[in-house]
C-alpha cells in the first residue's frame, strides 16, 4: 500500500496537491488557524516516529535472531565433532538356551587326570574312591606346542570339552592326581577358549593354541580344594567390525576334607566348570551423534538465518520508503505555504 500511495503520488503530483489545496481550504473554512497548525502535523509526525521506532526495535530483534542462530550453528558442529572423538560404550545381552561348547585346556605337568564327568542340576554325587581313576566321560584330546613367548619351550595341554546346556545347568566336574609334592603349594594352570568345535576342525591345532593362549588370560585352581568356576561370556565388537570374545568368570573355593584311610602325601584336585547365567553379554562403542539430525538441525538454522536476513532488509526498505515519503510530503506542503 505504501509503495502504491508513493507510485500515486509521484505519477500525479498535480492532482494531489490540488486536492490537498481543496481539503485545505475546506479545512480552513470550518477549523480556525490555531488548530489547523497545530493538530495535523503533529499527528502525522507522530504516527511517523512511533513507525520509525517499531521499525529499528523490529530489525534489532532480527539481527538477535541471526546472532543466536550463528550460535546455534557454531554449537552444533562442536558437539558433533566432539561425539565422533568420544564414543559410547553400548552392552547388550542376548539370552540363549544353548551355549558353544568352549574350550578347557588344562597344563597339568606332572598331575594326572583321574575322572571327568558331566553333572545337570548342579547335583555332583560322591566321590566313591577319591584318589582312584574313574570314568572319564568327557570329550578329550592332548596336544603339545612350543610356548608361544619364547618358542623353545614345549608346552603339554589337555583340552577338554565344556558345558553347553545352560538351561539344566550343565556342569563339567574333574578330578586330578599328583604323587610328587615336593613343592610348599600345588597349583594347576588353565585357559577357557570360546569353541571347542573350532578347535577340533583347526587343521593346524598346535597353531590353534599358541593363537588362544596369545589372547586368552590364564587361571589357576590350587590341589587339597574344591574349585567352582562360573564363567560368563563377553563378547567385543571393535571399530573395523571384527569381535573378540573373552571369559569373566567367578571362582569360590571350598575346603577338601581327605576321608581316605591311610594318611597320604599325594595331591588331590578337584574343579568344576558351569556357566554363570543364559545371557551372552555384547559390548561394542556407538557414536551418539546423527549426522542425519545434524543436517536437518543446520538447514532449519540455515532457514532461518536467511529468513531473518530477509525480513532485516524489507525492514531497511520500508525505513527508507517511509523516510522519502515524509521528506516528499513535507515539501509539498512548504510549496502550498509558499
Amino acid at each position: 500500500q505504501l509503495s502504491e500511495d508513493v507510485e500515486r503520488l509521484s505519477g500525479n503530483p498535480t492532482d494531489e496537491r490540488e486536492g490537498e489545496m481543496e481539503v485545505h481550504e475546506d479545512a480552513s473554512s470550518i477549523l480556525p488557524d490555531s488548530e489547523l497548525g497545530t493538530t495535523a502535523p503533529s499527528l502525522r509526525f507522530s504516527k511517523t516516529c512511533l513507525k520509525n521506532v517499531f521499525s529499528v526495535i523490529l530489525l534489532f530483534i532480527y539481527l538477535l535472531l541471526m546472532a543466536v542462530a550463528v550460535f546455534l550453528v557454531y554449537q552444533t558442529i562442536s558437539d558433533f565433532r566432539e561425539k565422533l572423538k568420544h564414543p559410547v560404550m553400548s552392552v547388550s545381552y542376548k539370552e540363549v538356551s544353548l551355549y558353544d561348547a568352549p574350550g578347557i585346556a588344562f597344563y597339568p605337568g606332572k598331575a594326572r587326570l583321574l575322572s571327568c564327568k558331566h553333572h545337570y542340576y548342579d547335583h555332583i554325587p560322591p566321590l566313591i574312591n577319591p584318589g582312584q581313576p574313574g570314568d572319564i566321560e568327557c570329550t578329550t584330546r592332548r596336544i603339545n606346542y612350543t610356548d608361544p613367548f619364547t618358542n623353545q619351550t614345549m608346552k603339554y595341554a589337555l583340552v577338554v570339552q565344556g558345558p553347553r546346556d545352560v538351561k539344566k545347568k550343565e556342569l563339567v566336574f574333574l578330578q586330578f592326581h599328583l604323587n610328587e609334592t615336593d613343592q610348599d603349594f600345588s597349583a594347576i594352570d588353565y585357559l577357557l577358549f570360546s569353541s571347542f568345535q573350532e578347535f577340533i576342525d583347526s587343521p593346524e591345532k598346535a597353531e590353534f593354541m599358541k593363537d588362544c593362549e596369545s589372547s586368552y588370560s590364564s587361571w589357576k585352581f590350587s590341589g587339597g580344594f574344591r574349585t567352582w568356576v562360573k564363567m560368563s561370556l563377553v563378547k567385543t565388537k571393535e571399530e573395523d567390525g571384527s569381535e573378540t570374545v573373552e571369559f569373566k568368570q567367578e571362582t569360590s573355593v571350598v575346603n577338601y576334607i581327605d576321608q581316605r584311610t591311610k594318611p597320604r602325601s599325594d595331591q588331590l584336585f578337584f574343579v568344576v566348570f558351569e556357566w554363570k547365567d543364559p545371557f551372552i553379554q555384547t559390548v561394542q562403542d556407538i557414536i551418539t551423534a546423527n549426522p542425519w539430525n545434524m543436517i536437518a538441525l543446520l538447514c532449519g538454522i540455515f532457514l532461518a538465518l536467511f529468513k531473518a536476513a530477509d525480513f532485516a532488509k524489507l525492514s531497511v526498505k520500508w525505513m527508507i520508503k517511509i523516510r522519502r515519503r515524509h521528506l516528499k510530503r513535507s515539501q509539498q506542503v512548504m510549496n502550498h505555504i509558499s
